[in-house]
């Protein structure tokens, strides 16, 4: 029940938005001037929508990070998402959809700020799946990677204490990953 009125507010709009324009996306540039795989355009937009829900990912913007945190534009949208192909080669990389406040989160923590900056609640899927290094450590480089099935976040300070979540992601359920952190959020396994 919670994650369909989630998904309700969330296809409304009423979670508020910084505008893509304010992200500075430049159009379509040649991929191997972007540090990323030779995948076509085409299989990394497939990838990217794969993320996400397919009623807010038909409009949803697809862009792909190159170096140093740019992102270039692969497919203008018409909405306020945007869908990642994500590196498959790497770990943390996966094909994700996020709306603008979930951009804004976690160029935020791309860039080390002590928090995020965001005033409301994000939305991030990964219909896809992932993968990690750590529930408690959005930062660890080190341990063994933890594959992790479909799911999706509401990226906002959560803590365990309040909410009566565990602090380690299961097969199905809701946790709060990275505990006790600025980065804290919400991460519930499945399709919303």
């Amino acid at each position: 029940m919670v994650s369909r009125s989630v998904s309700r507010i969330v296809r409304g709009g009423a979670l508020g938005s910084i505008a893509l324009s304010a992200l500075h996306l430049p159009v379509m540039a040649d991929p191997a001037s972007t540090g990323q795989s030779a995948d076509t355009v085409e299989a990394k937009i497939a990838r990217a929508l794969s993320a996400g829900p397919p009623d807010i990912t038909q409009d949803a913007t697809v862009a792909e990070m190159g170096p140093h945190g740019a992102m270039t534009v692969l497919r203008k949208g018409s909405n306020d998402w945007t869908c990642v192909p994500g590196n498959l080669d790497g770990v943390g990389i996966p094909p994700m959809y996020e709306d603008s406040v979930a951009v804004q989160w976690n160029r935020d923590r791309d860039e080390g700020k002590p928090g995020p900056t965001t005033k409301v609640p994000g939305i991030e899927y990964m219909l896809a799946g992932a993968t990690q290094r750590s529930d408690s450590d959005p930062f660890d480089k080190t341990d063994p990677p933890i594959k992790i099935g479909p799911h999706w976040m509401i990226l906002w300070p959560f803590d365990p204490k309040t909410s009566g979540l565990p602090t380690v992601h299961k097969a199905t359920g809701a946790c709060i990953m990275y505990a006790g952190t600025p980065w804290a959020h919400v991460h519930l396994m499945g399709a919303p």
